[in-house]
Order: C-alpha cells, then sequence, then structure tokens
C-alpha cells in the first residue's frame, strides 16, 4: 500500500508522534523528482510525504496552460502507480496555498476527494495546507474552519500555519522579525477555533523563527523550545499532553540540535525543498561543465549525443536528490521505521 490510506497515514503520524521522529516531506515538480524522493525514502527505509506546491503544481500544468490543479492531479495519479514499486509508504500533500489561490487549488482538490471518498475510493491526496499566515489570526482561523470540515467529511487532514514563517515561499513574502514566533495565546485561539482534533485532524505550522530560502547555520535565530511553551499552554487548558502535531518549515541550514529539540517538542513533519533544489541540480551542473563540448554543438560540431541525453544528466540529478532525501531520514529519525 504505498500511498497511505487516511488510517494508515494517521498511524504514520501517531508513530511519529510517539517515537520523537518527524516524516521529511519533500517538494517535488516534476516525475523525476518524484521518484528521487521516492528512491530516497526506500533506500533510507523510511515512509515520507511528498508534496506539491502551488508553483510546483503550476509549472507540472505546463508551461501552456499553468494550470496548478490539472499538474497536481497529474503527478498524484502517476505516484499511485510508479509508487507501487518501492517499498515504502508515502502521503501525498500540498503545500504552501495563500487566500488569494484557495479557488484555483486546494478547493478544487478537496471537492476531488470528496467525489473519490463518496464512491468508496480513497481521497486522492492526504493532506492539504492553509498557509492564512498573511491574513489576520481572526481571518486564517475563520477560513481554517471552512476547510477543516470540507477535509475532515473528505478523510483529508488539513495543515494550518497560524504565523509567518521568514523568506519567500512561491511569490509569499514575511519580513525576518520577531512576528516569526507564535505565542501561547496564539496557540489557545487556534484550538478554540480549529478543536484538538474532534472537529477534523490538523497539522500546526507554528513559527518559532523559521525562514525560507537559504541560510547558513546560525543566521537565523531558531526557538524550537518554544513549541514545548505552546504544548503546555494549550495542554493545561484542555487537560491533554503535548496536543499538537507541529510541522517544521524553513529549515535549510538548521543545526542537528535545534531539530532534535524541535523533534522532541512534537514536530512530526519537516519540509525540505532549497536542499533537495540543489541536490538534484548540482549533479546536472557538474555535467554539463565536464562536457561542454559534448552538450554543445561547438564550432558547427555534431556534439555528443551521449552527454546532452536527458536521461545521462537526468540518472545523476536523481541519485544526488535522493541521497539528500536519506540524509534527512537520518537527520529526522525516520530511518528504518517504515512500516511492514
Amino acid at each position: 500500500m504505498p500511498i497511505a490510506t487516511p488510517e494508515i497515514y494517521n498511524e504514520m503520524l501517531d508513530r511519529a508522534k510517539a517515537g520523537k521522529f518527524a516524516y521529511p516531506a519533500i517538494n517535488v515538480t516534476s516525475t523525476q523528482t518524484l521518484h528521487a524522493a521516492l528512491r530516497g525514502f526506500a533506500e533510507a527505509e523510511s515512509d515520507g510525504i511528498i508534496q506539491i506546491s502551488t508553483g510546483g503544481a503550476e509549472f507540472l500544468g505546463g508551461q501552456y496552460s499553468k494550470d496548478m490543479v490539472t499538474g497536481a492531479v497529474a503527478l498524484a495519479e502517476f505516484a499511485h502507480v510508479v509508487a507501487a514499486k518501492y517499498d515504502i509508504t508515502v502521503a501525498l500533500h500540498t503545500d504552501h496555498c495563500p487566500k488569494d489561490k484557495l479557488d484555483g487549488y486546494v478547493r478544487p482538490l478537496l471537492d476531488i476527494s470528496a467525489e473519490r471518498v463518496a464512491k468508496g475510493q480513497n481521497p486522492l491526496f492526504q493532506s492539504h495546507m492553509w498557509d492564512g499566515s498573511a491574513e489576520t489570526l481572526a481571518d486564517n482561523l475563520a477560513i481554517g474552519q471552512e476547510l477543516l470540515a470540507k477535509a475532515a467529511a473528505a478523510k483529508i487532514i488539513l495543515e494550518v500555519e497560524i504565523t509567518p514563517t521568514g523568506g519567500e515561499e512561491d511569490g509569499v513574502t514575511h519580513e525576518i522579525n520577531d512576528e516569526l514566533y507564535t505565542t501561547v495565546d496564539d496557540a489557545l485561539r487556534t484550538a478554540e477555533a480549529l478543536g484538538l482534533g474532534e472537529k477534523g485532524r490538523y497539522l500546526l505550522a507554528a513559527s518559532f523563527g523559521n525562514v525560507h530560502g537559504v541560510y547558513k547555520p546560525g543566521n537565523v535565530v531558531l526557538r524550537p523550545e518554544l513549541l514545548k511553551d505552546l504544548q503546555e499552554g494549550v495542554g493545561a487548558k484542555y487537560g491533554k499532553t503535548s496536543p499538537f502535531d507541529f510541522v517544521f518549515h524553513g529549515g535549510s541550514g538548521s543545526t542537528e540540535q535545534e531539530i532534535a529539540t524541535a523533534l522532541e517538542n512534537g514536530v512530526v513533519k519537516m519540509n525540505l525543498d532549497t536542499d533537495t533544489q540543489y541536490a538534484f541540480t548540482r549533479p546536472i551542473a557538474d555535467h554539463m561543465f565536464r562536457n561542454y563540448d559534448g552538450v554543445l554543438k561547438v564550432d558547427g560540431e555534431v556534439g555528443n549525443k551521449k552527454t546532452y541525453d536527458p536521461r545521462s544528466w537526468g540518472k545523476l540529478a536523481e541519485a544526488g536528490m535522493a541521497k539528500r532525501v536519506t540524509e534527512a531520514c537520518a537527520n529526522l529519525r525516520s530511518t528504518g521505521t517504515k512500516i511492514k
């Protein structure tokens, strides 16, 4: 069962929470990067999460129409076929959808899964993300309530981002400042609006200084210990231990200790995009530089088909990205934890 059923996805998240590990959530933009992610998980003997952002879905939809729903559905259907050859389980997720793209992305995808469930099938995607971090918290949570109800009806888990992650992700930009830290009051308001599972399960992308993009260790001030404050503050009011399933965004350049602290405090999913993009592209650049006169018809020559054949450099790119995925599994302690 390589694509998780709703029941298996819930089990995956429960196992991560109990075992204090997290699943790498790998952004993909093509069938090739999908295979790289699947290969990396399989080599690490780890289950995982494959995700498609709005920009990734637009790219997958083709540059002629750039239709996000078409791109996301096409890759999801492809994943249902090819993932069967990998001895691990993955969940399909859509990443970062702001308010102005809900009608062109998440809402139609929710409708597609609702139709599938009504026919006795599993949803096409196992989770979707609502990124309301650019809205007021009140508006963010109001939309979150609507989407959570629709997601729960379609046996889908919702991910919500309640406060900003710094940097830029698919056109959504936030400054790097003190607003990048979620407060206990923010978490309490979230629990009041969305419940703690009784209205439908959701993942919470809380902010503890996270920044999207490329940063060296030390350039971003992460405070993953803040997640413990949120768990305890909400848990005390509702009589629950560790009530939230947290998501780690903007993790490029994080130290091993920062990741470990986040895992101890309830992170079950960590997004990877920047690092895997580089790991995919770096071998291609190396190939092109080493085979300059083969990939180009220099001075009227014919070049070398074996070097400009996309398969020659595509295999290297897949291997490079897969290796980075296996490293992520090790960092997040998910290596060897696949559901048997």
